[in-house]
This record gives structure tokens, sequence and C-alpha cells, in this order.
């Protein structure tokens, strides 16, 4: 692993909130194929344009992981991300640097708490105090 690279895990959503979600290490690329349909497949097909959630990893075990895991959920738990961090489902590409994002980097599993009340604003809070 590169000490400087960073990973996202990113969800994706129609207009019909149709849900997609992957990882990769460069997102403002990842949205622009996405939105130009450079790959063919499901989020062409189903125009998934918006980024509505996205969490940022140094390391990208940690990055697929995540990704698998937020894959294995119901769709409510998928909607009720997104719907506590973004009521209006806005956006998130609009203004997205990549040197901003790096900001956010998320620390290993091990030293997080677990619970999906805890995300915010496209990352992971580190602590019980963070969520307050």
């Amino acid at each position: 692993m590169t000490p400087d690279r960073t990973y996202f895990v990113y969800t994706r959503a129609s207009r019909s909130r149709i849900l997609y979600t992957g990882v990769t290490n460069n997102l403002e690329r990842r949205i622009i194929e996405h939105r130009q349909g450079v790959i063919p497949g499901f989020t062409a097909n189903y125009k998934i344009y918006r980024l509505v959630h996205f969490e940022v990893f140094a390391d990208i075990r940690d990055a697929i992981r995540r990704e698998k895991e937020i894959k294995g959920w119901r769709r409510e738990k998928k909607l009720a991300l997104i719907q506590a961090n973004h009521p209006m489902w806005a956006d998130l590409s609009n203004g997205l640097s990549p040197a901003s994002s790096r900001k956010q980097q998320i620390p290993h599993p091990q030293d997080r708490v677990r619970d999906d009340r805890l995300f915010a604003g496209g990352r992971v809070a580190t602590s019980r105090s963070e969520t307050s």
C-alpha cells in the first residue's frame, strides 16, 4: 500500500433512487465515467448519476471490506444511511475536490465505533462525542 493513496466507497442514486455502491481510488474520475456512461452496464442503463454518500479510506482492503458490508445490507438500511446524512439527496459530487476529500481520512475499522447512526457528511464519526 502506498501511504498517500486514498480510496473511496461511494453510493450513487438515480432519480428514482435506484442505488449503486462501488469502490475507487479516484472518485472524481469515477463520477465522470458514470455520468458519461463510459462503462456499459447497470449504472449506465439506469442513469445512476447522483453521488449521495461516500467514505474515504487509506487502505484498499478496508475500502473493499466496507463496500461489501454496504452491498450486503438490506435496501432499508442503505436508505437510512443516506437519509440520515442527506435528507434532500443532493448530489455530493458538486464542488467535490480530491484535496478536500483526503482530509476526511477514516481510521482503521478496529479503531472506530461501528454504529450506522454515527455517519456524518460522507465520513464516519470516530467517537461518540462527534455524534452529539
